[in-house]
């Protein structure tokens, strides 16, 4: 991804195969796509802006709820730690608006297991290559629901299933599943959805390349006050450079030897559109 700003000429970025100064895995990088002095991998780039944990049990609460995502992730066929990746960036903006470490907590495990419920949505409809019936669309619309009522029997991830359960609202109140608007709808869910929207457009889709960062940044900016709260995207914008940077780790994707031909790390599989 490259960093020009929008109208400026876009140099060629060159990568080379490095790799990661943490877990040693090969990586196309970029020549300041560094972190402390070290060239990382996305997965430990983004375990660095992980919330604090407490000891062993949090720990390990981190560790069952990120191998959850990473399977849920599998499932949809996503090949970029999506799920990860919004919770980290969702945690960016949170941190501008407390730093109590059980509510940054709640957030990150909302945003990371956000599309949790699509568990429950048959292969058929969630992998389908082509437009959704109506029908379809029916189904795949109870995926906050249903994760809502996977998350709610356990008792420390109580605000974090809110969040599961209101991520696909809008703040106009024209979203989904409960048509909830402004503040009724959970301060992180409206955190998420400006970071999901982010990650959207910043990865490939089987119908397009990836999209600039200042494409992602206009669209926010526009639909402030009917998709998105305006407080969390003038947090995106307050948090501008540290976005950048992190959008731009995801880019140069790791490398298992096949051809690097797009110029951006493939986001999903190129023949499943990742469906919301």
């Amino acid at each position: 991804m490259t960093r020009a700003s929008a109208g400026e000429p876009v140099a060629p970025l060159t990568r080379t195969l490095r790799p990661c100064g943490r877990c040693g895995k090969s990586i196309l990088a970029e020549p300041d796509q560094r972190a402390g002095g070290e060239c990382r991998c996305e997965n430990c780039f983004l375990d660095a802006r992980r919330p604090e944990v407490d000891r062993s049990i949090d720990a390990e609460r981190h560790a069952f709820t990120e191998a959850l995502a990473a399977a849920l992730d599998l499932r949809e066929q996503e090949t970029g730690l999506h799920s990860k990746r919004v919770a980290c960036h969702t945690l960016v903006l949170a941190k501008r608006f407390t730093r109590d470490r059980e509510a940054l907590r709640q957030i990150y495990w909302g945003a990371l297991l956000h599309d949790i419920g699509k568990i429950g949505v048959p292969d058929a409809i969630l992998l389908k290559p082509g437009p959704l019936t109506r029908a379809e669309e029916q189904v795949m619309r109870t995926h906050p629901e249903k994760g809502h009522a996977i998350l709610t029997g356990v008792p420390v991830l109580q605000d974090a299933a809110q969040i599961v359960l209101s991520h696909e609202e809008r703040f106009d109140g024209s979203g989904y599943p409960r048509g909830l608007a402004g503040g009724a709808i959970p301060f992180g869910a409206r955190l998420f959805s400006v970071i999901d929207t982010l990650d959207a457009m910043t990865s490939d889709r089987p119908y397009r390349r990836a999209l600039e960062f200042d494409a992602a940044k206009a669209e926010i900016l526009r639909f402030a006050g009917t998709q998105f709260d305006p407080a969390a995207a003038e947090a995106f914008v307050a948090e501008e450079r540290k976005l950048r940077e992190m959008v731009a780790v995801k880019c140069p994707a790791a490398w298992d030897g096949a051809p690097f031909t797009n110029g951006r790390g493939g986001h999903g599989n190129p023949a499943t559109p990742r469906r919301s």
